[in-house]
């Protein structure tokens, strides 16, 4: 989506734009502004019309060609936990990841290890469809994307993936030379597993003052046992000093489920589901010692956070999510999470972190891997 302007400053007309469609808490899907132009890489024109293409297994031969001259990628496994308490039928994949903004990445994230050449967009754009093709989650939330209307969402609809799109009201993008938009948070499920049910974008408040920060609600209902899940995406706020305004907007959302799933289990239509799970994955900008944390894991709600399954204690979260190198020193933490509901979700899987020795003295993004931080991949399973 290239502007005409080189660059949107803050507040100006593409900021009011993006505004106005983050406004309330429920706003209909953004529409692509008229001079989208498709990735010519994965959208052919035939007979006029864009085709992209539809099959999975040709399109991550496409990219796995196109990264011929790369490192080996990090490799990774699943971790299988079964306790035999799950519904019968194949598991629901879900995948969390911050993808980097190419704004950002470009722009003004100053990765100083990693090569210019290794965050063009002509390389990353392969190195995350790759990723996402890999594990072929039928649940993706994504933060930091500014290629949707471009590239994920037609490449990912033509694999039979249907798709919403937050954009941040004021996205640091817009201040970015040649830059594609604002970056927002992107929500992604497999049409043939899941069907929607109910929508919904949240501009989040701290203290009823709207933020910078969005997120995406989907309520899907699982094709193959008819039970409804409840799938959030968000991106809190960054930086260090700014720990009360994430903790603010952690519980904002979590009002807004809160909300949400009573208003679905009170649904005149049908039998009311009396606990309709949640999946909650994000950014949250926050380290396990954190308020907001603390909010989502003593929540009425009853969640608990998926990647903890991966320690001995099955109370730790991993060492890191996100691993870089900036001007102002190294960064290793632990940031991202996959929020579930404990009572009603079962984690039959979680896919390990890579090592240090995987990821590299450079760290993160690099020529292997395109983002900052680590996708989180985990199974689940309904419980009876």
């Amino acid at each position: 989506m290239r502007r005409t302007a080189a660059v949107c400053p803050m507040g100006g007309g593409a900021t009011r734009l993006y505004s106005a469609l983050t406004q309330t808490s429920s706003s209909p899907l953004p529409l692509p502004p008229a001079d989208t132009n498709l990735d010519p890489d994965f959208c052919k024109e035939k007979k006029g019309s864009p085709v992209c293409p539809p099959d999975p297994v040709e399109l991550l031969r496409q990219c796995e060609e196109a990264l011929r001259d790369r490192p080996p990628r990090l490799h990774r496994t699943f971790i299988h936990l079964g306790d035999g308490d799950g519904a019968p039928g194949s598991p629901i994949r879900v995948m969390q990841w911050n993808i980097l903004a190419q704004a950002l990445g470009e722009g003004l994230d100053s990765f100083v290890r990693c090569p210019l050449e290794a965050l063009s967009w002509s390389r990353r754009k392969h190195l995350i469809l790759e990723e996402i093709l890999t594990y072929r989650p039928h649940i993706v939330c994504l933060q930091e994307v500014d290629h949707y209307f471009d590239t994920f969402q037609p490449v990912l609809a033509s694999m039979g993936y249907s798709s919403s799109f937050c954009p941040k009201p004021w996205s640091p993008c817009l201040d970015v030379e040649g830059n594609n938009g604002p970056d927002g948070c992107a929500l992604f499920f497999d049409q043939g597993r899941f069907e929607l049910q109910d929508s919904a974008n949240i501009r989040l408040s701290a203290m009823r003052i709207p933020t910078n920060q969005v997120a995406v609600v989907n309520t899907l209902r699982c094709r193959t046992t008819g039970r409804s899940v409840c799938v959030a995406v968000t991106h809190l706020k960054a930086r260090s000093g700014w720990e009360w305004l994430r903790s603010a907007q952690g519980s904002d959302l979590l009002r807004h489920l809160q909300n949400l799933v009573q208003k679905q289990a009170g649904a005149p239509t049908g039998d009311p589901e009396p606990d309709i799970p949640l999946l909650i994955c994000g950014d949250f900008n926050a380290v396990p010692t954190e308020e907001v944390y603390r909010r989502f894991s003593t929540s009425p709600l009853g969640l608990d956070s998926a990647y903890k399954k991966l320690s001995q204690d099955g109370l730790t979260e991993p060492q890191y999510t996100t691993w870089k190198i900036r001007p102002t020193g190294e960064c290793c933490s632990t940031l991202d999470y996959i929020w579930y509901s404990q009572d009603t979700l079962r984690v039959d899987a979680v896919l390990e972190m890579p090592t240090e020795e995987q990821i590299g003295p450079n760290r993160l993004p690099s020529f292997s891997y395109p983002s900052d931080h680590l996708s989180l991949v985990c199974d689940f399973s309904f419980k009876e």
